[in-house]
């Protein structure tokens, strides 16, 4: 009534002109999500290998959409993240996947890919991290060794100081922005040393953080790490000594969208749990995005692939 055209109900969901029937969609979709070869797919539905990636794709892109909507409308008190970065394998080479992780949520907040891994490529993972805090809140950051993660939140986080003198302001980091990091020293491929460096704040700081969020008792990336696990299992591109190849880099980032959002709203985190008062069920299952106030229930594939943001609708 408002735009004065007809539309497919389907509008702004991967089902929209969908030639197959959206239950082997829904399906294909699910499994691809949770790690299951694109030839055992084909083999078990008869469909076509560049069907599969096409779907792969386009479900990959509606999750990303959605992933930005409730990242850009909800901010969060992240309290604790932890930033990480893994390679993946390209036709070309190798292909670099920076994500984050906000701990006491276990809510991926997203991930960016670059074929080389520098200062860009940290400085946007960073962007998205800055997007989704709430100002004013205590953050602690867990990073590893890479230099550029510091010259990064020094970018996204600082505040100009006005003093109503001539010249440039200077810069400060907001109160209460902590960050620490993890150095791992090896020999080969053995680890000899782990060093713990407080950047900004003290580590009687960050450990009152970490108790508070019962996160850990020191400066770790142990959360992130497991969840570069989870991705790594999902992703045949991310899967060590595997011969699985991303033939292009969007490829790589629409599959990594895709796993995300499904272990963001379709997944039950056992470490979210909560226990209820009575009934024959002594837990409840919360998934990430229930445990950060995004929704309210665990989604399914089918309602993640439905859900319309506005962005997807309107634009």
């Amino acid at each position: 009534m408002t735009c004065r055209k007809t539309f497919a109900a389907t509008t702004g969901t991967p089902f929209y002109r969908l030639h197959k029937d959206p239950a082997v969609f829904v399906c294909v979709v699910t499994l691809l999500a949770y790690g299951c070869p694109t030839q055992a797919v084909v083999a078990a539905f008869g469909l076509d290998e560049r069907t599969v990636a096409d779907w792969q794709d386009k479900a990959g892109g509606h999750a990303q959409a959605v992933h930005h909507h409730f990242l850009g409308t909800s901010p969060l008190d992240l309290q604790h993240v932890q930033a990480d970065e893994i390679y993946g394998k390209t036709a070309g080479g190798r292909c670099w996947l920076a994500m984050a992780l906000a701990v006491p949520y276990r809510l991926w907040l997203g991930g960016v890919v670059s074929p080389v891994r520098d200062l860009g490529l940290i400085q946007r993972l960073v962007d998205l991290v800055r997007r989704a805090w709430r100002p004013g809140r205590t953050l602690l950051i867990g990073v590893d060794g890479l230099a550029s993660y510091v010259t990064a939140f020094w970018r996204a986080f600082r505040e100009k100081v006005y003093t109503g003198r001539r010249g440039r302001p200077a810069y400060h980091l907001p109160r209460g922005v902590l960050l620490g990091q993890v150095i791992k020293k090896h020999s080969g491929r053995r680890l000899v040393e782990v060093v713990r460096h407080a950047v900004w704040g003290s580590l009687g700081q960050i450990g009152r953080v970490l108790k508070r969020t019962g996160t850990g008792r020191q400066i770790n990336t142990s959360y992130i790490e497991r969840l570069n696990a989870t991705f790594r299992s999902r992703l045949a591109s991310l899967v060590r000594r595997g011969r699985g190849l991303a033939h292009k880099v969007e490829t790589l980032e629409l599959g990594m969208y895709l796993v995300g959002c499904v272990y963001n709203f379709c997944t039950e985190h056992r470490s979210l749990r909560v226990p209820l008062a009575g009934g024959e069920a002594k837990w409840q299952g919360r998934t990430p995005a229930m445990a950060a106030r995004w929704t309210d229930h665990v989604w399914s594939v089918r309602e993640l692939l439905s859900f319309k943001p506005p962005t997807l609708v309107h634009g």
